[in-house]
């Protein structure tokens, strides 16, 4: 590659999320600081689902601090009906276990010889605006290229995974809230965050969205806001309940999705997805939302809470995903670490 060339130019994007998988990358939980006032071992049985799910379709890379997590791995994998072949385990330190937000961003593109080739970027990670440690998890991209030995590139700017939605024909969702945050990048403008948008996913154009919820330490993440499931229609997360301090954030992006018109003027296809009602903790409201799914390659994986709503968003995902088998995790106590299933998960295309 080019040193000065940028993934659009060489015909690189960012693939949607329920294109195929080679595999799916996640972090070990390790640290109890993470999910305050919870057990680790209740969110270690949900991070067991997710692997024993996502390995009936995909290869499931596991990142680990400690030789104990991984002997704790390795017999768990071996007393599980799991597809053993499929679970692959890495020792990479990290702080936490986000690594939606601090793992390689994945691109791929068709060669002129109709080769399937994939890169990633390499965004710069602080943390959420400097909330938390984050020295080792800023590494641990790099320490995934370097096993991977795929072409890489460096924007040199701080973009987390979770603030950025692609249908991966050309359309991005995210929040002024997030990407403008002088806490990143010292406050870059619109105009120049989509320049490295369009530079480096493969995007032609940007829906700015709002991203004021309750409880949300990442200044507002799209992916607990509004998500593609197909090229042109979004599930947008609805609040009914107009006392909710919720609800006016929500009802602002319902509108902006809806007035939405692309450069043919084809409107999208936008769908209320609700919430699922309060979760509070002494210190306040968790972030709790259904829009933090995730769509592996036979399954989609959608966080419930034990409420009455838990049907109507597993419904709106089989509607959608039709060739997929919905499979509910719960997130009660999971949700107790300001993030949920997509946040833990990163997918890596196939090739």
């Amino acid at each position: 590659m080019k040193p000065d060339s940028h993934p659009t130019d060489l015909g690189f994007r960012m693939p949607a999320e329920w294109e195929p998988h080679s595999a799916t990358w996640l972090t070990w939980p390790h640290n109890p600081e993470t999910w305050p006032g919870q057990d680790l071992a209740k969110i270690e049985a949900v991070y067991v689902q997710i692997i024993k799910t996502l390995a009936q379709g995909e290869k499931v890379h596991l990142l680990v601090n400690r030789e104990s997590d991984a002997f704790k791995l390795n017999k768990l994998i071996k007393s599980s009906p799991l597809n053993n072949q499929n679970i692959i385990i890495y020792s990479i330190p990290s702080n936490d276990s986000w690594i939606r937000d601090y793992g390689p961003n994945f691109l791929v593109r068709i060669t002129d010889s109709g080769k399937r080739e994939v890169a990633a970027n390499l965004w710069k990670f602080d943390s959420w605006g400097g909330k938390y440690e984050w020295d080792l998890d800023d590494r641990v991209g790099s320490a995934i290229m370097d096993l991977l030995a795929i072409p890489r590139f460096e924007p040199g700017i701080v973009l987390e995974g979770g603030a950025i939605e692609v249908n991966g024909q050309g359309l991005c969702i995210t929040t002024e809230q997030c990407l403008l945050n002088p806490n990143r990048n010292g406050g870059l403008d619109k105009a120049e965050m989509e320049i490295y948008l369009k530079r480096y996913l493969g995007v032609r154009e940007i829906i700015w969205c709002q991203g004021n919820i309750e409880g949300d330490d990442t200044d507002g993440h799209i992916d607990n806001l509004v998500r593609f499931v197909n090229c042109d229609t979004v599930l947008c997360a609805w609040e009914d309940d107009r006392s909710d301090p919720n609800h006016a954030c929500l009802e602002e992006n319902l509108k902006i999705l809806e007035s939405f018109r692309d450069a043919d003027g084809k409107p999208l296809n936008v769908v209320k997805l609700p919430m699922p009602g309060r979760i509070d903790t002494h210190e306040g409201r968790l972030p709790a939302s259904y829009a933090n799914f995730y769509i592996g390659n036979r399954a989609v994986l959608l966080p419930t809470y034990n409420h009455r709503k838990d049907a109507v968003a597993e419904s709106l995902l089989k509607r959608f995903f039709p060739d997929r088998k919905i499979v509910g995790i719960r997130c009660e106590e999971f949700v107790w670490g300001l993030g949920a299933i997509h946040c833990v998960t990163q997918q890596q295309p196939d090739f």
